[in-house]
């Protein structure tokens, strides 16, 4: 980055392959060394979705997730996808590092900022979100509590007047093992699969958001492969979205082999390939050096 023009290259080359830890000692020897900041040199030497890329990986997973909360709800609206990509499926631990994360950055409770965001009934299900007192992932599965939550389930929704609170407090509370095991229950009792009666219910934002806390807890990888085809399907892609999901898989490599397996097996095609057909220039050089 010194001198006239940039290395957009060696950029690419270093800065995809770290691991979250890799990148957070990177980022503080760098401006230690050079009594600099790394992440306002990468902005101010590039541009456009490129730039947001290299941002979000040297920023690390915690610090973009925050910021990528704070994004959601600045401006005009309320941008769903990137608040439903930080918050929902997350692990209590992650859910109060973000927080604390939040709060250290913009010195103010990211609950008040969500909430103050949102139509009530979303607001609610966030609040439940944002609480972080989901049922741990190696608590014991207790049948008779899988059986009372189906029936709850079922009768939250069985008739037109729906218990939207029921239906918010059980998924947002539960593992995702418990929901696991729900869904194969409502499956096998009710002959539907829990995700078409949640389509048939509820709409919008919280139809988004109920789908992908099922679809995390069943098959992060499956959800995560499907997350990357919606910001490519279609007229024009979603960069942004791209750009922040591509981001996120990168960061654990085993969980990005499995979601590039899941790719492969839905869509029959290769998730590289498939971004390659979709960006170009040193953005797609990023992106597929992440993929990698």
């Amino acid at each position: 980055m010194k001198g006239f023009g940039t290395d957009e290259k060696v950029l690419i080359a270093i800065l995809s392959k770290p691991d979250p830890l890799q990148m957070a000692l990177l980022r503080t020897t760098y401006n230690q060394i050079f009594r600099r900041d790394l992440e306002k040199d990468v902005v101010s030497e590039t541009s456009s979705y490129f730039r947001e890329g290299l941002q979000a990986l040297v920023r690390g997973p915690l610090i973009q997730d925050a910021q990528t909360v704070n994004k959601s709800i600045k401006g005009l609206g309320t941008k769903e996808s990137f608040m439903n990509d930080v918050l929902l499926g997350r692990s209590n631990a992650d859910m109060r590092a973000i927080k604390q994360a939040y709060y250290e950055i913009f010195k103010k409770p990211m609950e008040s900022d969500v909430k103050g965001d949102l139509s009530l009934k979303t607001e609610q299900l966030f609040s439940m979100v944002m609480a972080a007192n989901r049922a741990e992932e190696n608590a014991p599965i207790i049948p008779q509590e899988i059986d009372r939550d189906v029936a709850e389930l079922h009768r939250a929704m069985a008739s037109g007047n729906v218990n939207q609170l029921t239906v918010c407090a059980i998924l947002s509370s539960r593992s995702d093992i418990q929901i696991r095991n729900i869904t194969q229950q409502f499956k096998q009792r009710h002959q539907r699969d829990l995700e078409d009666v949640l389509k048939s219910k509820f709409s919008g934002h919280m139809e988004d958001a109920l789908l992908l806390m099922v679809r995390r807890a069943t098959d992060r990888a499956m959800s995560d492969a499907v997350q990357l085809e919606e910001c490519m399907a279609g007229m024009g892609t979603k960069d942004e979205l791209l750009v922040n999901r591509v981001v996120r898989v990168h960061w654990n490599r085993a969980h990005m082999d499995q979601v590039k397996r899941a790719y492969q097996h839905r869509y029959k095609k290769d998730l590289i390939s498939r971004v390659k057909g979709e960006t170009k220039g040193d953005y797609e050089r990023l992106l597929v050096a992440m993929l990698s």
